[in-house]
């Protein structure tokens, strides 16, 4: 990720505003000086001369990139299961903060995506909306997305520790903020809630416990709140990481 730029414009908002443009960062996460004040014409004589900026990341911004980096990093090389976003954590957070906190909350989470798409050199557009939970979710939406998906999500649970380290570190406490990828997550518990379903009807019906495939703590944690009120069955994970997975059990 680029970290220093020097940028033109006809002004100097207009010339920081290309300047956060190329780095794919807001304002907040910059300091910058002003190399030349510009200058105008006098009337209509001479050349107009544009003011010009250089503009470069804030050593804490660049310091809380490069940890949170490496906690994906860390994640991606050792199959580290990803902590699911609504913990019990949470509990204290959610319903008790006033609407400018919450659009603090979304502002910050909505600018830690905004820097981890630059650090993967992808512009795409970012829909927010509220979960059922209360949970703040950000739908990344534009073509060609699939390499922040990655295999069974993978990837997208990187994307989504690095996003939850640096919105908490701004923030100072911890809020549930869910990170999509064109839906991915949405259509996945579509699936899972058939998955389940079908494991629940056949471990009920044949009285014998079901295993299902491996899957992330993601997943398996929307298994376990799917299949919580079915009364025929309970849930339970085995095995280690990257190989543990949901077992559904007569009842």
């Amino acid at each position: 990720m680029k970290q220093e730029t020097v940028t033109e414009g006809a002004s100097v908002p207009e010339a920081l505003d290309a300047a956060l443009e190329e780095l794919g960062v807001q304002q907040d996460a910059v300091d910058y000086e002003v190399l030349e004040e510009g200058q105008k014409r006098f009337l209509g004589i001479g050349s107009e001369r544009p003011v010009k900026v250089r503009v470069w990341l804030k050593a804490e911004f660049v310091a809380e990139l490069a940890e949170a980096k490496q906690v994906v990093s860390e994640i991606l090389d050792t199959d580290e299961p990803y902590s699911a976003p609504m913990d019990s954590g949470y509990a204290d957070v959610v319903g008790q903060l006033s609407d400018e906190d919450l659009d603090r909350v979304a502002d910050e989470a909505l600018n830690a995506v905004q820097s981890v798409l630059a650090g993967f050199g992808i512009e795409a557009s970012i829909e927010e909306y509220e979960g059922d939970d209360g949970e703040i979710i950000l739908d990344v939406v534009g073509e060609d997305l699939g390499v922040l998906i990655g295999r069974h999500g993978k990837t997208l649970d990187a994307i989504q520790t690095l996003t939850g380290a640096i919105t908490n570190r701004r923030l100072g406490f911890r809020y549930p903020v869910l990170v999509d990828i064109e839906g991915y997550r949405n259509r996945r518990r579509t699936k899972l809630e058939e998955i389940a379903g079908r494991a629940a009807d056949r471990a009920a019906r044949h009285a014998q416990p079901v295993k299902l495939r491996p899957m992330s703590a993601y997943e398996r944690k929307v298994v376990h709140m799917i299949l919580r009120t079915d009364t025929r069955v309970t849930t339970a994970s085995e095995g280690q990481e990257p190989f543990r997975q949901v077992v559904v059990l007569p009842k």
